[in-house]
Formats: C-alpha cells, structure tokens, sequence
C-alpha cells in the first residue's frame, strides 16, 4: 500500500493534541510530552514515510556513525562555578538614566540641528539635556528656549520614529 502524504497530513489536522500523541506513540514507538500540533504533525508524516521508504540507507547509517566517532562530545555536565564569599560586597548596582522615551538616544550623546543658519548643539546628559551650558528637563524646553514658542523636540531636532510620527 503507497502512502498518500496530502491524505495523511489532512487527517492529523483535524486531530487534537492528545490524539496526534497517539498516533506519534503508534508510530515512533515512544511517548511525547510536545504540544506543538505542527512539530507533532511533522514528525508523525516524517516518520511514516520513513517506514513506507525504508529509512535511512546501510552507507547514510555507517556515515552518520562515523561522523558521530570523529566529534568532541561532551560526556559529562560542566562544573557548577560558585561565587567567592564576597560576591556581594564587590557588586556594584548602577541605576540607568532616566529615559523618557525610547526615541531618546544614550545620555553622551550629541544632537546637532541647523537652524536659521546656526548649527545647534545638544547633549544629552543623565537627567536631562545641556545646551549652551544651561541643563533643561526635555528637548521640547530646549527647543522653545531656541524658537521662542512650543515646539515638540522630537519633531525640532528630527528624532521622530518615521514610520509612526
């Protein structure tokens, strides 16, 4: 009898997990704990043609093994490395800058933008952002100190995602 693989994989789609846990342990001749339909699907058709076509060939099989011989394998389980007693004292924990906005670059970072023939400045710094040697809480400040009215800062110095604003 030849397998009919696009009846097969019809007939496992309509399973459910318990059932293609069945038909797997039928097949393979182990149990599974997987979950996955697609992964169980696969390894089911997998296996059935395997058997229908015979399976691996004698010289595949002596390859495989020779292969196999030939690798480094690890045999046993790494050391569990243990920490000195004094881990903790030598640890230091440094609080990230505040980042309102994922639009924001790293604090050290240099915003330059031109503006009315002027090249300007901006650093951002741990907490804000310097310009001209003035600390401001957002760039919207910096930008209304520069233009006179409100501004997004964002928008003044370009740093809008392009796809979203």
């Amino acid at each position: 009898m030849s397998l009919n693989v696009t009846r097969e994989v019809a007939l496992l789609k309509q399973m459910t997990v318990g059932q293609l846990r069945e038909r797997y342990l039928q097949v393979t001749g182990e149990a599974t704990q997987a979950a996955n339909r697609k992964w169980l699907v696969r390894r089911i058709i997998w296996r059935m043609q395997s058997i229908e076509e015979g399976g691996l060939s004698e010289r595949a099989i002596a390859r495989a093994r020779e292969l196999a011989s030939g690798s480094d394998l690890r045999t046993t389980a790494p050391k569990q490395r243990s920490l000195p007693a004094d881990a903790d004292r030598r640890t230091r924990v440094l609080p990230c800058g505040q980042l309102g906005s994922a639009n924001l670059p790293l604090p050290g970072t240099l915003i330059t933008r031109m503006y009315k023939g002027r090249q300007l400045q901006v650093r951002v710094v741990t907490g804000g952002f310097e310009y001209e040697g003035e600390l401001f809480k957002s760039l919207s400040a910096v930008a209304k100190k520069i233009t006179g009215s409100h501004w997004s800062g964002n928008k003044f110095f370009n740093l809008s995602d392009k796809e979203g604003n």
